[in-house]
């Protein structure tokens, strides 16, 4: 689910002049009150970006110490690289275990809903029947003015849970996701606020383990991992499996030397106060998840990372469906840089949130967009792509990352509670099995490849339209999260 935009873009001034850019960093230094939400001029920076990315990168094939620069950058990057590698991660608190209701603190559920009657069901249901107090928490779905039987189901399902809190917007209401959360975040009434889409299914154990991970103060939100429920349905399915697990991985490894844990919207908590010190969710991004992540930790916040339990969802099963998400991601992603410029090179993260924030965002948003004038310029040149380094170094880490996390997953806790009434034992594939799934999410990530500069350019010269992105859902009873664990490849 995605956030709506205005189609006249009246809000980005095209025409205003490139230098102000660089106008005084001072006017960004109180971000609890000047969020800079959908800063003008997003196209205009988007364009001045790629123009940078792509002439810096013919550059380095002409002067003399091009590749000397990037042996250099590959290098430290390199440091940062093996830290991450080397780190272990930090260990999670005991779950709840107490009689006392005190230990318990009040966590609001949200859900924002539209057109989902094929799965809310199930997903209420699982929602309200938690292994935690039922007077300690509530359930809040936000039924985003849908046209088919989610109303319906959810007055139904309201007769027969007390937790369970029903707010229908109206036709004229804004802001997509975001608009929705911030419109109920009034009426709830949790200390802790939690999202979940309407495919999530989650553990009954799930507020034990999780809400602990607050007790430290610094803790501004947490994430839990995310699992493809449908994972063996075809290729796609498969690769998303793999690539969830590169991205477990990589965020408990980035936490454990201080760098930034991420939001990734389906199971993520935050606590209330972090939210309203940012000023809830942002209703001009189309990310509100990676949106909120940087704005976190520009207020000093911490965010923490849980492997297990986890939140399963529905993979997207068609190629089409697959482009439009992470096209999305990728736009949302890069959003953020070109909102948060000024607030990021102050140093308001510190410097070990900064490093690791600009490390993540020249491996995965750089160097895809410069591979383009790259290869051109090797071609002409006849001579390899002077950024090969930098790439090996990126690759190497990815795939690796990849094979460690479906290990760690497969063989990290054996008797997690099952999900959709799937039962039994697990069987933990061999090494050989684990290193045929990481190939096998190899070649499906490469979709990144394409989806990175061509999102760039668009960004660059389109202008977005209003409309209402969301990931249609069909619901299954054969979903399931063990699937990471399942011997067959």
């Amino acid at each position: 689910m995605a956030n709506n935009w205005r189609d006249d873009d009246d809000f980005l001034n095209e025409l205003e002049p490139i230098s102000s850019l660089t106008v005084d960093l001072a006017e960004s230094a109180d971000l609890n009150r000047h969020y800079y939400r959908g800063l003008p001029g997003r196209r205009r920076k988007a364009a001045v970006a790629i123009t940078v990315v792509w002439s810096g990168t013919i550059a380095l094939h002409l002067v003399s110490w091009g590749y000397w620069f990037v042996f250099g950058l590959t290098a430290l990057l390199g440091i940062q690289a093996l830290r991450i590698v080397l780190a272990r991660p930090l260990v999670p608190p005991d779950p709840i275990d107490s009689d006392d209701p005190a230990d318990y603190p009040f966590v609001s559920l949200l859900v924002a809903a539209k057109n989902e009657e094929a799965v809310i069901s199930a997903l209420v249901e699982d929602l309200c029947s938690l292994d935690y107090p039922s007077d300690r928490y509530e359930v809040w779905i936000v039924d985003d003015n849908s046209s088919d039987r989610t109303p319906t189901v959810l007055k139904q399902l309201a007769q027969n849970y007390q937790q369970l809190q029903i707010m229908r917007r109206s036709a004229d209401a804004t802001g997509g996701k975001s608009g929705a959360l911030n419109q109920v975040l009034e009426l709830t009434q949790g200390e802790i606020l939690a999202v979940f889409d309407a495919d999530a299914q989650v553990t009954k154990d799930l507020l034990r383990r999780v809400v602990p991970l607050f007790d430290r103060p610094t803790v501004g939100a947490v994430q839990v991992r995310k699992a493809i429920a449908n994972a063996r349905t075809n290729f796609l399915t498969r690769g998303q499996m793999a690539e969830m697990a590169v991205d477990s991985y990589m965020q408990q490894q980035r936490i454990a030397v201080g760098g930034i844990g991420e939001l990734r919207g389906n199971g993520q908590f935050v606590r209330r106060a972090a939210l309203d010190r940012c000023g809830g969710w942002n209703e001009q991004t189309i990310t509100d998840d990676l949106d909120l992540t940087l704005r976190l930790h520009l207020d000093r916040w911490d965010i923490d990372f849980v492997l297990f339990p986890a939140v399963a969802e529905e993979g997207v099963t068609r190629s089409i469906g697959l482009w439009h998400q992470r096209s999305r991601w990728a736009e949302g992603g890069y959003q953020r840089y070109l909102d948060y410029w000024r607030l990021i090179v102050r140093n308001r993260m510190g410097l070990g949130k900064t490093a690791d924030l600009f490390s993540y965002w020249l491996i995965q948003y750089i160097l895809p967009t410069a591979a383009v004038p790259d290869f051109l310029m090797s071609i002409a040149r006849s001579r390899p792509p002077i950024l090969t380094p930098l790439s090996g170094l990126g690759f190497s880490l990815f795939l690796f990352g990849m094979f460690s996390g479906l290990r760690r997953i497969q063989t990290g806790e054996p008797h997690e509670p099952a999900i959709a009434g799937v039962t039994g034992s697990v069987t933990v594939p061999s090494r050989w099995i684990t290193l045929l799934q990481t190939l096998r999410g190899t070649i499906y990530m490469l979709h990144w490849l394409i989806v990175m500069p061509a999102t760039t350019a668009r960004m660059s010269v389109r202008q977005k339209r209003l409309k209402w992105v969301k990931t249609v859902h069909h619901g299954s009873d054969w979903l399931d999260v063990t699937e990471s664990r399942s011997p067959k490849f």
